[in-house]
């Protein structure tokens, strides 16, 4: 196995690449078949039923391959500044790139927080190593402590994509209400992370059987369900663009339908572990099982699902959130919440959607791909000419098992160890540049 893996400081540009025999699955311009594609400068040069190949060319044979654009992950840790012994932007844009995944969005929880245009240009400047496209979010508050807005303005001169305050609510709804204001006029999308911390009640899984087999506080629907209700009603007062971050209860999909019945600008993502496990998959008080929102239960897996069948939900995402495997390998009591994401998030969705018929792959690549572009209102998660080329080729006919100890990131928290799935990434390419290779 050949891992390569180019930041953007290192220049091994190829001239030209040509994609030869592939499956290219573009639901942005409804193909869904064997092309090949040409790829000059940077961008897409040629999507045809066959393209001949140059002496020049570096030819990639994806016979039996899908090959798709390239996945935009809106909901991710690289935990620097100031966590770096968990993750790094590096290490972190490298695990990007061996999961297919040619754009993520950084949370603003790093130490200090990403809330000022300084800390943004900061970011970016540190992710000059990264072979993918690095697109800040800014927090909400200052310090994210919930009590003074930050300079949103100043940060989306600086290159924030969109808002914040992840990890937790603004639970003050006055300073939200004029927080969701200065997004609209602005225009930039507001990521909630929907939690009362007030009914949290320390809880650390979600309450049901499962908690009570084990003896552990646990975290009811409510938690949630409040703060989408909330959100929503005070986003339709305010004009602003919301998107709902790691849903995980039947009624999450239940609000965001009516919302989206009332033509309200509301956009949803789920994440992998929401949509293949529930709680009595649980098999251990440990905390590679602990992360919020919690595993719900069978019936809340069953409507996510449903949810992403129907477009209701339109976003996969991973939240991303590496920890020390010190911190992990204890109980869920003392663990920190959160799994890591980004080398299993196309397996697992090809797996748990695709190959149980729940989606096709070309609704996949919407949810992984498309739909997060448009969230963002960025020219991303197209294979037409012209368009960057940003690409994933993936293995989706052969089954292996997830093994963590290959993971790149730093963080090896994750209850996938040993599953076995299918949709393997072969290639990854941004800009026309080869990040990574299997």
């Amino acid at each position: 196995m050949l891992s390569l893996y180019i930041g953007k400081g290192i220049s091994i540009f190829m001239e030209k690449i040509l994609i030869k025999n592939g499956r290219v699955v573009d639901p942005a311009n409804y193909i869904d078949g064997k092309k090949d594609i040409l790829i000059e400068d940077g961008k897409i040069k040629k999507v045809a039923d066959f393209i001949v190949e140059d002496e020049d060319t570096n030819v990639i044979d994806a016979d039996e391959k899908a090959v798709m654009p390239g996945f935009i992950d809106l909901h991710v840790h690289l935990r620097e500044p100031g966590f770096e012994y968990k993750e790094t932007i590096e290490t972190g844009s490298k695990a990007a790139a061996r999961g297919g995944v040619t754009s993520i969005c950084p949370m603003p929880n790093t130490k200090p927080v990403i809330d000022s245009p300084e800390s943004v240009k900061d970011l970016l400047k540190r992710a000059d190593c990264s072979p993918v496209h690095i697109l800040p979010i800014g927090a909400c508050t200052i310090g994210q402590e919930g009590k003074e807005l930050a300079d949103i303005e100043g940060m989306k001169d600086a290159g924030i994509v969109a808002l914040s305050e992840d990890g937790k609510s603004v639970m003050d709804s006055a300073l939200f209400r004029k927080l969701l204001k200065e997004a609209a006029r602005l225009d930039l999308p507001m990521f909630s992370h929907c939690e009362d911390k007030a009914l949290v009640e320390g809880g650390v899984m979600n309450k049901g059987k499962k908690s009570e087999e084990l003896g552990l506080p646990g975290i009811t629907n409510s938690v949630e369900d409040v703060i989408v209700a909330r959100d929503i009603i005070m986003s339709k007062e305010a004009g602003n663009r919301l998107h709902l971050c790691h849903c995980s209860t039947a009624d999450s999909v239940v609000l965001v339908e009516m919302a989206k019945k009332q033509g309200l600008p509301v956009s949803a993502e789920v994440c992998p572990h929401h949509f293949t496990m529930s709680d009595d998959e649980i098999t251990e008080d440990n905390g590679r099982f602990k992360m919020n929102p919690p595993l719900r239960n069978r019936a809340d897996v069953d409507a996510l699902k449903e949810g992403l069948k129907t477009g209701i939900m339109e976003v996969i995402s991973t939240d991303h959130a590496p920890h020390g495997k010190e911190e992990k390998d204890q109980s869920m009591l003392k663990a920190p919440f959160g799994i890591v994401g980004l080398e299993t998030s196309f397996a697992l969705g090809y797996t748990e959607l695709v190959d149980k018929g729940v989606l096709t792959l070309s609704q996949l690549v919407e949810k992984m791909s498309v739909n997060p572009a448009k969230v963002l209102g960025i020219d991303k998660g197209n294979l037409a000419p012209g368009k960057a080329a940003d690409i994933v080729i993936a293995d989706i006919t052969k089954e292996y098992k997830i093994d963590s100890s290959k993971f790149v990131s730093k963080g090896k928290n994750t209850p996938f160890d040993g599953k076995k799935v299918k949709g393997r990434v072969i290639t990854t390419i941004v800009d026309g540049n080869i990040v990574y290779k299997y």
